[in-house]
C-alpha cells in the first residue's frame, strides 16, 4: 500500500507542477490525417529538458507512418525466433526513451498507426504515465470474415471492411500497407456466444475465391471438413510475432490509466524487465461499433522478468487470439560449467532470446530442471551476452558441486508481486490469467466470462517454455468464473496449478500457500480445480453452480490433486450432485475435506 501512496502522490506532484508541452507548437495537428510522427518526436524531445513534463495532445486523430518512425532493434520475450524474424529491426510510433517525469496527456484522442509498428517504446525511463488514448491501425494486422453460407463444396462470405484483400489467380491473399499476410493462423469467433475456437486457413488456401460484391467472396473448393456455422467470423492473421503492439524496457514506474487498445499486431502490451507498473482502466477489446471482434494477435498484457508491483485494476479484455494476462521470469539452462564460479547459460525456448537475463547484484536460484527442485542461490558478479543465445555470467561465491550441466537459473531478484481486480476477461480462445511469480498475488472481484481453457493456470516450467517460476503466496477471491475452459475439454478445469516437474522428489512441492476462498464457479462440465506438486491449497467457502452452455462430458472428478500436501476443502456450497476428489501419489493424510474421496 506504502508503493500505491507513493505513486498517487507522484502524479500529483507531476500534474501540478510539470511544464506543459503541447504537441501542436511543433506541428502536429488533430484531425489532418497527415503523419504526426516527426512532430512528436521534436515535442518528446522537449520533455528532457524539463524536470516534469506533461506532453499534451488536444483532442483529435494523430496518425502515425513508418516512413518516419524511429527504428529500433530490441529482442522482447516471447515474440520470434531466428527463423521467424532473423533481424529485430522494429519502427515506433512514440519513442519514450531515457525520460523522466513525463505525463502523456491525450484528452481522449485516437492515436492511427500504418503498416507494422510498435505503437509505443518505454526504454530506460522513470515516472512515465499514459493516459486518455485509444490505439488503432488503420489496417489492423487481424483478418476477419463473416461467413455467410457453408456447403461441403463451397463457403460464401463477407469481408470486414478493415481487411483489405485481394483475389490474385483465383485465390485470396489478406494485404495491408507494405506487408502480405503468409503464414495463415486462423480463430474462429462466434458471437452469439462470446465463445473462440480454433479453426484453419488451408481449406481456402486450396479453394478458387472469386468476389460476388464488393466485400463479398465464394470459396469453391472441398469445405467437407470445415468446422463453422453461419454467423461466425473467421479471424485470420500470420502467425509470426514480428512485433508487438508496446513495449516497455528497463524502466521503472510506469503507469496506463484510461487507455484503449483497440488492435495490436502480434504480442500485445510487453513489459520486460520493469520496476512497478500500475494499469487502470486499460481496455484490449476491439473499438465499440466497428464491427470487428479480435483486439490483439496473441496475449493481451505480457510480463517478463519484472519486479516490484504489478498492478491491474478495471481493465477489459475481449477478443485475443492469446492469453489476456501472462505473467513469467524466464529459465536458462546450463550449458557449460566454465569454473568453480562461472557458468555458461543458454536461451532454451525458439522465441525468447538475446536479451540481458541477469545483471550484477541479482540474486538466482538454481534448479534442477526435471524435478523444478531449487537446491541453491548465489549473487551474480557479471553477466554478459556472448551470443543471442548465450550468456556468461560469474557468481560471487563458487556454487556447489550439486549443480550439473542441464540445470537451470531463475533470476530471483525480479520477480513481482501482482495484483488483478475488478477486470474483466472474455473472449480469448486460451487462458485468462497466467501467473508464475513467488512474490504475493491477490486476483480479486473478477470475471473470467468463458475463457476458451483454465481461467486461470499457475505452471513452471524448465524442459519446454521455459517459463519461470514457483508461487509462494497466491490468494483467489471473491472472482466469478462463469462457464470456462470449454476448449481444454476433457481438461477443462477452472483452476489448474501444473508444474512441469517430470520427476518427483520426496517431500519436495513445487508451489506453496494457494487459497481459493468466496469465489462463485458456474460449471457446465464436472472439472473445477486441477493440483499438482503443491504445498498449503485452501477451497474454502466457494459457491459451484451448474450451466447447460455446452454438453458436459462423461463423468469425471471435480477436483484432481496430483502429489499434494496440505490440502483443506471446507464449507463449499455444491447442488444436489456432490463432486468427487481424485487423488493421485497422495495419502489419506495429505487433504482434509468434507467431501468424498475418490482414490
Amino acid at each position: 500500500m506504502r508503493k500505491y501512496f507513493i505513486l498517487a502522490l507522484l502524479s500529483c506532484y507531476l500534474q501540478l507542477n510539470a511544464q506543459t508541452i503541447d504537441v501542436s507548437q511543433y506541428g502536429a495537428q488533430a484531425n489532418s490525417f497527415a503523419d504526426a510522427t516527426t512532430s512528436v518526436k521534436k515535442a518528446i524531445e522537449a520533455t528532457k529538458s524539463q524536470p516534469a513534463s506533461v506532453l499534451n495532445f488536444p483532442k483529435g486523430r494523430y496518425d502515425f507512418w513508418p516512413d518516419s518512425a524511429t527504428e529500433t532493434s530490441y529482442y522482447i520475450s516471447n515474440t520470434s525466433s531466428e527463423e521467424e524474424f532473423p533481424i529485430k529491426k522494429q519502427k515506433v510510433g512514440l519513442y519514450l526513451k531515457d525520460l523522466k517525469n513525463v505525463i502523456l496527456e491525450g484528452n481522449g484522442s485516437v492515436f492511427v498507426f500504418h503498416g507494422k509498428m510498435i505503437t509505443w517504446v518505454i526504454d530506460g525511463s522513470e515516472n512515465i504515465r499514459l493516459q486518455n488514448i485509444s490505439i488503432n491501425y488503420e489496417r489492423p494486422g487481424m483478418s476477419e470474415m463473416t461467413l455467410q453460407e457453408i456447403t461441403p463444396t463451397s463457403v460464401t462470405a463477407n469481408i470486414h471492411p478493415d481487411s483489405k484483400f485481394a483475389i490474385i489467380n483465383g485465390r485470396l491473399e489478406w494485404y495491408g500497407e507494405k506487408w502480405i499476410a503468409k503464414n495463415h493462423h486462423a480463430v474462429s469467433v462466434r458471437p452469439s456466444q462470446g465463445t473462440l475456437s480454433y479453426s484453419g486457413w488451408e481449406p481456402f488456401l486450396k479453394s478458387k475465391a472469386e468476389k460476388t460484391g464488393p466485400l463479398k467472396v465464394k470459396f469453391t473448393g472441398d469445405f467437407s471438413k470445415f468446422n463453422a456455422q453461419p454467423g461466425d467470423v473467421l479471424t485470420v492473421r500470420d502467425r509470426y510475432r514480428d512485433y508487438v503492439g508496446a513495449f516497455n524496457n528497463r524502466s521503472k514506474n510506469i503507469s496506463l490509466h484510461r487507455i484503449n487498445m483497440y488492435s495490436m499486431h502480434g504480442l500485445g502490451i510487453v513489459s520486460q524487465f520493469c520496476d512497478n507498473l500500475s494499469y487502470d482502466s486499460v481496455s484490449v477489446a476491439p473499438e465499440p461499433g466497428s464491427g470487428r471482434v479480435i483486439a490483439s494477435s496473441a496475449d493481451g498484457m505480457h510480463f517478463s522478468g519484472c519486479k516490484g508491483q504489478i498492478t491491474i485494476n478495471n481493465c477489459r479484455f475481449n477478443g485475443l487470439h492469446d492469453d489476456p494476462v501472462n505473467v513469467h521470469g524466464t529459465h536458462l539452462k546450463v550449458s557449460e560449467i566454465v569454473s568453480p564460479n562461472t557458468l555458461k547459460l543458454k536461451f532454451m525456448h525458439h522465441q525468447s532470446y538475446g536479451f540481458n537475463a541477469f545483471i550484477k547484484g541479482d540474486t538466482v536460484a538454481y534448479l534442477h530442471s526435471a524435478a523444478l527442485q531449487i537446491f541453491e542461490q548465489g549473487i551474480i558478479k557479471t553477466a554478459k551476452l556472448i551470443s543471442e543465445r548465450e550468456i556468461l555470467v560469474e557468481m560471487e561465491k563458487p556454487f556447489s558441486a550439486e549443480l550439473k550441466v542441464g540445470d537451470a537459473l531463475e533470476n530471483v531478484t525480479w520477480t513481482p508481486a501482482v495484483k488483478i481486480t475488478n477486470s474483466r476477461f472474455e473472449g480469448t480462445i486460451s487462458r485468462g490469467t497466467l501467473i508464475t511469480t513467488r512474490r504475493k498475488v491477490l486476483i480479486e472481484n473478477n470475471v473470467y466470462y468463458r475463457t476458451g481453457m483454465h481461467a486461470i493456470l499457475i505452471e513452471n516450467d524448465a524442459m519446454g517454455w521455459y517459463e519461470s517460476g514457483p508461487v509462494t503466496d497466491v490468494t483467489i477471491r471473491n472472482n466469478q468464473f462463469i462457464e470456462c475452459g470449454f476448449n481444454s475439454a476433457p481438461d477443462s478445469y477452472a483452476i489448474k496449478i501444473n508444474p512441469e516437474n517430470r520427476e518427483l522428489v520426496k517431500n519436495y512441492y513445487v508451489h506453496r500457500n494457494i487459497r481459493i476462498e468466496n469465489n462463485t464457479f458456474k460449471l457446465f462440465d464436472y472439472p473445477l480445480l486441477s493440483a499438482k506438486s503443491t504445498n498449503g491449497l485452501s477451497f474454502i467457502n466457494n459457491k459451484i453452480e451448474k450451466s447447460n452452455f455446452m454438453p458436459a462430458g462423461k463423468k469425471r472428478a471435480a477436483f484432481n490433486f496430483f502429489a499434494c500436501t496440505a490440502v483443506k476443502i471446507k464449507g463449499n456450497q455444491f447442488g444436489a450432485e456432490k463432486p468427487e476428489i481424485a487423488l493421485k501419489e497422495m495419502f489419506e493424510q495429505d487433504i482434509k475435506s468434507d467431501i468424498k474421496l475418490n482414490y
